[in-house]
């Protein structure tokens, strides 16, 4: 693998070398209508024709795929669950989680990408902006002619956000806004970062701020094991005019910034998923090839019984997180019942990820398959909006009525 082969190339290459076949042993495919399943086919379609060829490339060389925006804008990635009138997919969240699943299936990266647009920038400028804000962002959004990422944590404030230190100051014609937000998916390339700061009444406030005002810039974080192909940097703002007309009207405390996370914790549950999936599906299909000691690996008992545990938690992830998208529908979802979807399928998510890899053996660690990726790349999700530990408070909190966290 070489630096300087180009798209084209990669794509000659590997195309048609992905074979992936979703599980599905409780036949949960009967719970999906036809149109959400003719639009997780052409997802999955177009993910195997134009991400798995060079997803693996631009992990070992741990840069972003830029041209891969577009078509993800093309195949409703972004802000699926969103009205059509804004330029949107007007899809059920279902259907979204269905395509957080499909694009997870492939890398974690590329799914964070598109949640990070599509619930933590254009989600909050639905529900928090004003119509003038939804119709200026919302479309060009949509379609990834502008790209954006949430600014929430801090160096200091990880779990604890509402103990952040940037702070806007009302200067009569605009704010003015200083601080700093750290491990910001799509920082180092987003034309707009929606950011929670503390005003003059200490209240938290989302502002949209625009890449090109004086003092703003988005350093990008290098060095990273996991997630490198998603570009991760920092927000810092020195001093940075915003305009008045850029602060979202309808939200504040800490109130607004959770209300997204929801909405992406849910479709990590689903994409988590589609990590499991991917790598129990290699898995199966390595130990059905594999020989040792004149016979397929698959016909060995100690295999048998990681291949059955991993298929046993997938169905049951299948279902939680198919129960979960029709809370969610119906508006009844609550931010336990996510955080629960989110850790149980990101543990699961990452126990599959490590039996498989065993399966494989050495062949596991390389980037001829996918396990080592997943895993590496899910031990940032396991972290990342709200870490394993947090929403097992949540849960505990939600179901003893006892807070934990004090």
């Amino acid at each position: 693998m070489h630096q300087a082969q180009t798209v084209d190339e990669l794509l000659a290459a590997n195309r048609g070398k992905d074979r992936y076949q979703a599980p599905d042993y409780y036949g949960i495919d009967d719970l999906l209508s036809e149109e959400q399943k003719l639009i997780r086919q052409s997802a999955r379609e177009w993910i195997k024709q134009n991400i798995s060829p060079v997803i693996e490339h631009y992990a070992q060389l741990s840069e972003f795929p830029h041209h891969l925006i577009k078509g993800l804008g093309e195949i409703g990635a972004f802000g699926p669950q969103l009205p059509a009138e804004y330029g949107c997919g007007g899809m059920d969240y279902t259907t979204y989680g269905v395509l957080m699943m499909e694009l997870e299936r492939c890398d974690s990266g590329i799914r964070s990408t598109a949640s990070v647009q599509g619930s933590l920038v254009m989600y909050p400028i639905y529900k928090f902006g004003s119509e003038e804000q939804r119709k200026k962002y919302l479309p060009k959004l949509a379609t990834g002619e502008l790209m954006g990422c949430f600014g929430l944590t801090e160096p200091d404030h990880g779990s604890n956000p509402g103990g952040m230190t940037t702070r806007y100051e009302d200067k009569g014609d605009h704010y003015l806004l200083n601080g700093a937000k750290m491990w910001i998916s799509n920082a180092p390339f987003a034309d707009i970062a929606v950011v929670w700061a503390k005003g003059p009444d200490d209240k938290i406030r989302g502002l949209i701020v625009e890449r090109g005002m004086e003092g703003f810039s988005t350093p990008e974080t290098h060095g990273k094991w996991s997630l490198r192909a998603s570009a991760t940097g920092e927000l810092v703002f020195d001093n940075v005019r915003v305009p008045k007309e850029n602060l979202l009207p309808n939200v504040e405390g800490l109130k607004g910034p959770l209300t997204c996370l929801n909405s992406a914790r849910y479709g990590i549950s689903w994409g988590a998923l589609g990590a499991a999936m991917d790598c129990y599906d290699s898995a199966l299909r390595y130990a059905k090839q594999r020989e040792q000691f004149g016979r397929p690996i698959a016909g060995f008992q100690l295999q048998q019984k990681k291949l059955a545990e991993m298929i046993t938690e997938i169905t049951k992830a299948q279902l939680l997180v198919w129960r979960l998208g029709q809370l969610m529908d119906a508006g009844k979802a609550t931010p336990s019942q996510i955080s629960m979807a989110k850790r149980n399928n990101v543990e699961i998510a990452l126990n599959i990820a490590r039996e498989g890899r065993q399966i494989l053996g050495g062949m596991g660690i390389t980037g001829e398959y996918p396990m080592m990726r997943h895993m590496a790349n899910l031990e940032s999700v396991v972290t990342y909006e709200g870490t394993h530990d947090i929403h097992l408070l949540i849960l505990g909190m939600d179901i003893t009525g006892e807070n934990a966290f004090v």
